[in-house]
């Protein structure tokens, strides 16, 4: 095992994933960049979230300094599937009501794709992780006051189960970290083929 392990790079600015890649102790920094999100409507949820994984940790590496060759860009996508549809982030106010009208009272799939590419040799491995959200009936006013504090807007699904939209979730089945952006266990199962073991890592922080 390599004393001086390689090196993380998130390419999301998502302060979610940031916190959850925290976990692992090991040193990592942010390297975000916009990306084309259009696929073709007959992909499964599957291929989705992998392919704008791929495309997110790709789009970073042209502008990886030569210094940080020797580190694993890490990119994630996250969708929310509701009887087959896929459910970005809303367009505006009235999209975020429409979605939440279409959540209320029944069960929902979070699809997460990881993407792991070592900038040494490109070697690329790409999983995904599923969960299913069971919420509620909500009430019209629980969901214009939802809209209104801001929170869904930039969300896919536009609710975020780490935060007050915790308070319309009735069930989870599956992985928690999954719904919230990054699947933690999956990825540092991921890691681990490049040789970088988190939990070594951290007995040395300990």
């Amino acid at each position: 095992m390599s004393t001086d392990p390689k090196r993380l790079i998130l390419a999301s600015s998502s302060p979610r994933r940031r916190e959850l890649l925290s976990l692992l102790n090991i040193p990592f920094e942010v390297n975000a960049s916009d990306t084309d999100e259009s696929v073709p409507d007959h992909w499964t949820p599957q291929q989705i979230v992998q392919e704008l994984a791929l495309r997110k940790a790709r789009a970073i590496i042209s502008d990886t300094q030569p210094s940080s060759q020797d580190a694993i860009v890490i990119g994630s996508d996250t969708i929310v599937v509701q009887d087959g549809v896929v459910l970005g982030k809303p367009k505006d106010a009235n999209d975020a009501k429409r979605m939440l009208n279409l959540l209320s009272g029944s069960t929902h799939q979070v699809y997460t794709g990881v993407a792991c590419i070592d900038l040494a040799n490109q070697q690329e491995l790409c999983q995904f992780s599923q969960a299913n959200v069971t919420m509620r009936i909500l009430h019209e006013y629980e969901i214009e006051a939802y809209i209104a504090g801001g929170e869904p807007m930039d969300k896919a699904g536009s609710y975020a189960v780490q935060g007050l939209g915790a308070v319309f979730v009735e069930k989870i089945e599956g992985d928690y970290h999954t719904i919230v952006g990054l699947p933690i266990g999956l990825l540092y199962q991921m890691l681990q083929q490049f040789g970088i073991h988190a939990l070594s890592t951290a007995s040395k922080i300990l």
